[in-house]
């Protein structure tokens, strides 16, 4: 197993995983003793196969591929320019390794279905955007092993949530900061240097393979009806196996929980960061498909499954997430620079009891303050995220709120690269008891840092207090109308 990556595991048909059980890097000869060569088809083709196969996006919208296919040939031939192809192997989420399996360890899959579509869009280049440094090293590799130097190429990019981003990527190739761009450009429309771009993530272009060398009759002896084919999944959280599995689409959630040796407890996030939490119960009875997930309110997206166990606090796990995704804010707009901060406070504050169900008004308010107002998506993915965890978990809610814990400690179940003490702090807000009438004014400025009790009292927490909100603290101290409130600095000054 390749460093810093889980096991892969598969129930049913190995179709994108298949060799891996036996070497470390499906090489080029190896590849095609195990797949064959891919056929070549023409536009037309190709659309009809990616229709006939119900072919959809597995990076997390789930956009059928035929209809991207047609929007970018239909903009090509408008614009009489050619066309680029991008494979979107970013992955930035923490929780998602498996477009970084394919990657590092099947790359030559990803390249059939990349060649595929550029052949048929009669594309100029395809791109390969990554992260990780061994993805790539291998990616590089086969490229030069099939001989397509000067026809594909890899650009890396820095490790961060919004990377993976589709208007993010392109932006990046084309030299830019790799952020959201602010406002929807369709890629097919205007990608990489102004032209119709075919922009999907390698788990699509791997599936795209294997439609064509299966056939859609083929194709379709796994999965559902109406989602055929096998899914990747990543399973870590509490799993005691780790590993990123191949399953049929619609196999029910708890024999993947199973597979992996993971317990759901009070829940499980489908979707990673930007989904949601279900409860335990709701977990026991899902199934891994569109339609399958439909009831119990979520959808699988990049196909990440993070199960927390029974012994962990799933408000401080989600508070650990919320922290983490407000600091992977782009910064370009005030929902994200400054809504998400103050979402992530109030949640940690409601983590640690403080301000009862004052505070847990400031978390909605705040989740509901940030969506649908954001310049891309990240916004409203952390409120959806947020919402869901107190939904899921009503009766750890009540908890803490009348009594300040649920009983558990935060184990780290939830993978978060970056922890909070590493943010610059300025020192700790103290308040005069003796001066304190309870007016309040304190928490309206450090909304979301400090709360107030039932009696109107401010609850501040025993952490520092971080660097960007000494601004406010100092506005806070100045309008204290009894002079309660001071800020003693690091280092006694």
């Amino acid at each position: 197993m390749n460093s810093g990556l889980p096991e892969v595991r598969n129930i049913g048909p190995a179709w994108l995983t298949a060799g891996l059980d036996r070497v470390r890097r499906i090489d080029w000869p190896t590849h095609r003793a195990l797949h064959g060569e891919t056929p070549l088809l023409s536009l037309g083709e190709l659309i009809m196969l990616a229709e006939a196969g119900n072919l959809r996006g597995r990076g997390g919208a789930g956009f059928p591929f035929a209809r991207k296919v047609m929007a970018v040939a239909e903009s090509a031939n408008q614009k009489r320019s050619e066309v680029v192809v991008v494979v979107n192997g970013t992955e930035g989420e923490p929780g998602s390794y498996k477009d970084k399996v394919l990657l590092t360890r099947a790359p030559h899959l990803m390249l059939d279905g990349a060649v595929l579509a550029a052949t048929a869009l009669r594309a100029r280049e395809v791109i390969v955007g990554v992260t990780d440094p061994e993805a790539q090293v291998s990616v590089e590799s086969a490229i030069a092993e099939r001989g397509l130097t000067g026809l594909a190429r890899v650009v890396r990019f820095p490790e961060r949530f919004v990377t993976g981003e589709g208007g993010a990527l392109v932006r990046g190739i084309n030299g830019l900061k790799p952020i959201p761009p602010g406002r929807k450009v369709r890629a097919s429309e205007s990608g990489v240097a102004g032209l119709p771009t075919l922009l999907s993530n390698a788990e699509t272009y791997s599936q795209l393979a294997m439609l064509a060398s299966l056939g859609a009759d083929g194709y379709r002896m796994a999965g559902t009806a109406e989602e055929p084919g096998t899914i990747l999944l990543t399973v870590l959280g509490s799993a005691k196996s780790p590993a990123v599995v191949e399953a049929p689409a619609g196999i029910p959630l708890r024999v993947v929980l199973e597979l992996c040796d993971a317990d759901p407890g009070d829940g499980v996030v489908i979707g990673g960061y930007h989904g949601k939490f279900i409860s335990g119960e709701a977990a026991m009875r899902a199934e891994l498909s569109r339609a399958g997930l439909k009831p119990v309110g979520t959808q699988l997206g990049a196909g990440i499954i993070l199960p927390l166990g029974p012994d962990t606090c799933p408000l401080g796990e989600a508070a650990r997430v919320a922290r983490y995704m407000a600091g992977e804010s782009a910064g370009q707009c005030g929902p994200c620079a400054l809504g998400l901060p103050v979402l992530a406070e109030a949640m940690e504050a409601l983590a640690e009891g403080r301000g009862g169900s004052v505070t847990l008004e400031t978390v909605r308010r705040a989740a509901g303050a940030v969506k649908g107002r954001g310049a891309c998506s990240h916004p409203d993915g952390l409120s959806r995220f947020v919402l869901s965890a107190l939904e899921a978990f009503k009766e750890d809610v009540n908890q803490h709120v009348l009594n300040g814990s649920c009983g558990r400690k935060v184990l780290g179940r939830l993978p978060v690269p970056m922890e909070e003490p590493s943010q610059p702090t300025v020192g700790r807000l103290v308040v005069d008891w003796s001066r304190c009438d309870g007016h309040g004014l304190c928490a309206g400025v450090l909304s979301g840092y400090i709360t107030l009790d039932i009696h109107g009292f401010p609850v501040i927490p025993n952490s520092p207090l971080p660097a960007r909100l000494e601004k406010d603290a100092e506005k806070a101290i100045a309008m204290c109308p009894a002079l309660a409130l001071r800020l003693e600095r690091n280092g006694g000054h």
